[in-house]
């Protein structure tokens, strides 16, 4: 939802108009550019070269190489008031296992600066630090043309980590000698220290009416980071842009802003823009053809902005790199924080984020329910329009598993209450949804209305929760609720406090099957600078707020999520939606991209939005279907879904200044056109539960770009109107209205079948395909099977002992394997061991079911009775006509039969009939 205000009294609309009509649209002078960002602008007007520091003391400590950068000036000609402000920093280079080398700088805490520099808590992984790599000894050895030493440390088998002393640069290479990323190649490092104000300086910086104290002065940090052997560069989300990040400097590039990290409520956002949205997550991947892929994800939740640096853009620098390479530049700028880079050599995608996966976290295992589709509308208004949309869809025969409530459920936007004039039995209407296996959401967002009535406010103010301006008061900006305040939620005692707000005792009205929406976390401030919390407000320790901002709503997201764990006493899985996004929410939830607008535009950039998110640990996301503003036209709505059912997040949401677009308001073909789309989601419902097994151990995600599965097919780089759900399944939208032919690049050398069709096209070409308005291109890989269930009930709660089907694309070789996952869909003993994980593997002529879930004593155990009631088998070069099943010696039938099993119409495939073998068991099917 959006800062439209929503029946404000007439003092409310007195109060924040001259702030509001600035978030009415999309107007970018509301928002700061780079030069208007005195810390960017510094950074981008640093010449390669500057920097001036050398690596001293090197040694090792507690395992680590630790050394001192002084200035050069220091050692030739001292400089008494440059020795005052430029004193050495600290730095440590840490390796742990998989190849991830770690480095932090900061300031000496022996030189006694005027306070200790903010790092962020709680994001990464605690048992990270049990796989750190103890140094034992380093080695030196003189570079190139060097004139003095540069130390060397292990890091993986054929890899090395590389301190160079003069000038100081980090970098990680193959021992072979070929770089693979570097930091401060190009001499742009730069560390702005803390320090007393000085008379007569000026510190304050002002935006649109709004000062910003800075009562610690400059206190930026900006570095270079060179990719080898890449050819794109992906990653840093939230923007509304291509995948692979297209360059910010350079020759031939104009008036271009870099790459903005910072968590804002943006009102309709344009696409194409490097402008960053709600969320900031700092890494960024490299990929390229001779190489592979590597990552560089640098932990600080201030204000940062990035350049990609366009080929020739140090033309003049006089600096020598290794040419035999190619190499992408990046300028890394943020306001405040440390150094603490994490390097991921790769060499594979997958790799990659599984690297960066074992350091901020995987994500979380979803209940069941949550992978279903989601009906949303800012609002539905009362009781009886809940139980009207609830019995539509099954009249429309229309499943679906979450109905959502926006904020005017609430008694005058106070959070974990109703209004009882509108929703006067709540309990009683979530329970019917429950009785029909669906679930419900409220919002919840992080503002608190000021009212000394309010039972949260009344209880923040005297515990002294609340964030604090920078006089040490309660800070009070203006939200949905009015004159509102914001929790501390850095303070781990709140997010205790704030969890346990979420037990049915407290939250009164709320059930076990109640779920939970966290909106405006950036956090949104209607009358604050950037329509966001001012830069200098407090936090614990007298943290500034511009030192935790793109972390504040991670924070909210992780308590809220908490305390959905502890209302079922750790017994289940907890279901939250936040809008913000930082590194390491993928442990805590799902992700949206925002408030998108019906427009075709934004049905396209939601495929590069959604697989930059998978990259960078984030697979439970998905955007608003249909779009969140405007009114699309029935042809954009079908589209929506079509693409949209394949969204790792798949949920419909609209303004409340829209028309009700619930599925059946747009005639019997389109009515029948978004059901057939639902029905596939829910058909496909077994294969996204085992991929999202599948990113809770590994951290891959999901939803994938093509070159994630083809990382040696050039023509797969660039490409974000296609994508790969896992490894099997491809996707490609429908971007244009009227569209009757659309272009479909399939990679690899092995065969495509076409999911509605069965027809079979060969890999490693573009193909043009007729399209209709009945589906989007989706295609299964040669080579794999996939699990469906195809019998279709009201919810997924209710599919949940149907028996299951198994679609076998066979390649060239005749061969094929998939996996399937199931568990109990909502609790953590799959934790302990309880699940079903079998991988089907095909080959010979036979079928296996193989057990791949360790079973030692003692170990909880999950079973099913569930069994598999067909077997389709695409691409088969012979023909039988029964099977074998063993151990049973039991034969069955092989006959034409439906590929899908509710297309009355459609085509018939070759299936192996009511096999009945159960998931649970080992079995061999042999064809005859």
């Amino acid at each position: 939802m959006k800062n439209q205000m929503r029946n404000p009294t007439l003092l409310l609309l007195l109060l924040l108009s001259s702030q509001l009509c600035s978030v009415l649209s999309w107007k970018k002078d509301e928002f700061r550019n780079c030069n208007q960002t005195p810390f960017c602008k510094r950074a981008r007007a640093r010449k390669p070269s500057s920097s001036s520091l050398i690596a001293q003391d090197v040694a090792i400590f507690d395992g680590e190489l630790t050394a001192k950068l002084f200035p050069e000036k220091t050692q030739e000609n001292p400089d008494e008031q440059d020795q005052d402000r430029i004193k050495p920093l600290v730095l440590t280079l840490s390796v742990y296992q998989d190849g991830i080398l770690r480095l932090k700088i900061d300031e000496d805490p022996k030189l006694d600066p005027p306070k200790k520099r903010f790092e962020v808590p709680d994001v990464i992984l605690p048992e990270f630090s049990n796989k750190k790599l103890w140094l034992q000894k380093l080695s030196t050895e003189t570079i190139g043309g060097d004139t003095g030493p540069s130390t060397i440390v292990y890091l993986l088998d054929g890899y090395e980590a590389v301190l160079r002393h003069d000038p100081f640069e980090v970098y990680v290479r193959e021992k072979g000698g070929n770089r693979v990323i570097s930091l401060n190649s190009h001499g742009l490092f730069d560390f702005e220290q803390l320090r007393v104000k000085r008379d007569g300086e000026e510190w304050e910086e002002r935006f649109k009416g709004h000062t910003d104290r800075r009562p610690y002065g400059p206190q930026s940090i900006s570095f270079d980071v060179s990719f080898y052997g890449a050819d794109h560069v992906y990653g840093i989300p939230e923007r509304a842009t291509s995948l692979a990040l297209k360059p910010t400097r350079g020759p031939g590039i104009e008036d271009s802003e870099p790459y903005r990290l910072f968590n804002l409520d943006v009102f309709e956002y344009i696409h194409e823009s490097p402008f960053g949205l709600y969320g900031s997550i700092p890494l960024m991947i490299s990929h390229g053809k001779s190489r592979g892929t590597s990552g560089f994800f640098w932990l600080n939740a201030a204000e940062m902005q990035i350049d990609v640096l366009g080929s020739g853009w140090d033309a003049e620098s006089g600096i020598s790199l290794p040419s035999s390479q190619s190499r992408i530049d990046t300028l890394w700028m943020s306001e405040a924080g440390i150094v603490d880079a994490f390097f991921f050599v790769g060499p594979g995608p997958k790799d990659v984020v599984r690297q960066y996966t074992s350091v901020t976290g995987t994500p979380a295992m979803p209940q069941l329910f949550a992978l279903a589709y989601h009906q949303c509308r800012w609002n539905y208004r009362d009781e009886e329009d809940v139980e009207q949309v609830d019995s539509k869809f099954d009249e429309h025969d229309i499943p679906y598993d979450v109905l959502w409530l926006d904020i005017e459920h609430t008694d005058g936007k106070r959070y974990l209450t109703w209004d009882r004039m509108l929703f006067p039995h709540p309990e009683e209407m979530q329970r019917k949804l429950a009785a029909k296996g669906r679930h419900m959401v409220t919002i919840v967002d992080p503002h608190i209305k000021r009212d000394d009535s309010y039972f949260l406010h009344k209880e923040a103010t005297e515990k002294r929760y609340y964030v604090r301006d920078a006089t040490g008061k309660d800070y009070d900006g203006w939200c949905w609720s009015g004159s509102s305040s914001y929790l501390d939620v850095l303070r781990p005692e709140v997010r205790s406090w704030w969890a346990e707000k979420f037990s049915l005792e407290n939250y009164v009205g709320s059930t076990p099957s109640l779920y939970i929406w966290n909106d405006m976390n950036e956090p949104s401030v209607f009358n604050g600078p950037e329509v966001t919390m001012p830069r200098d407000a407090l936090h614990q320790e007298d943290a500034e707020h511009r030192e935790l901002h793109n972390a504040y709503g991670y924070y909210f997201h992780m308590a809220t999520a908490d305390g959905l764990v502890k209302r079922g006493d750790g017994r289940d899985r907890p279901f939250v939606l936040s809008r913000a996004v930082f590194a390491g929410s993928q442990r805590h939830g799902a992700i949206w991209t925002g408030d998108n607008t019906a427009e075709w535009d934004h049905l396209r950039v939601s495929v590069p939005m959604i697989l930059t998110l998978g990259l960078t640990g984030i697979s439970f996301s998905g955007a608003d279907v249909g779009g969140f503003f405007g009114n699309p036209e029935p042809e954009l709505l079908v589209r929506w879904y079509q693409l949209g059912a394949y969204y790792p997040f798949f949920r419909g949401h609209a303004h409340h200044d829209t028309k009700r677009r619930e599925p059946w308001l747009f005639g019997d073909r389109n009515t029948e056109r978004i059901r057939e789309a639902i029905h596939i989601r829910y058909m496909l419902l077994p294969y996204f539960y085992t991929l999202f097994r599948e990113a809770n151990t590994s951290g891959v995600p999901v939803v994938r770009p093509l070159w994630m599965e083809f990382p040696f097919e050039v023509a797969t780089f660039s490409n974000d109107e296609a994508f790969m759900i896992g490894s099997s399944l491809l996707v490609q939208g429908i971007y244009t209205e009227h569209a009757r032919h659309a272009s479909v690049y399939l990679p690899g050398k092995e065969s495509w079948y076409e999911v509605k069709t069965g027809v079979a096209y060969k890999g490693g070409r573009t193909h043009k395909l007729d399209v209709n308005e009945e589906s989007v291109p989706a295609f299964q890989r040669a080579g794999t099977i996939i699990p469906r269930k195809d019998r279709f009930r009201r919810s997924s709660t209710q599919m949940v002992n149907d028996p299951y089907t198994l679609v076998i694309a066979l390649n060239s070789s005749q061969a094929a394997e998939g996996e399937l996952y199931v568990d109990d869909g909502r609790s953590f003993e799959f934790q302990q061991g309880a699940y079903i994980h079998r991988r089907f593997v095909f080959s010979d002529g036979k079928l296996t079911s193989l057990n791949l879930a360790p079973t030692p004593p003692g170990q909880a155990q999950f079973f099913s009775e569930c069994v598999i009631e067909r077997i389709i088998l695409q691409g088969l070069s012979t023909g039988q006509k029964s099977a074998l099943i063993e151990p049973e010696n039991q034969k069955a039938e092989i006959e034409k039969g439906p590929l899908l099993l509710h297309s009355r119409q459609g085509p018939t495939v070759i299936t192996i009939r009511k096999p009945n073998v159960r998931i649970v068991d080992d079995w061999v099917i042999k064809l005859l």
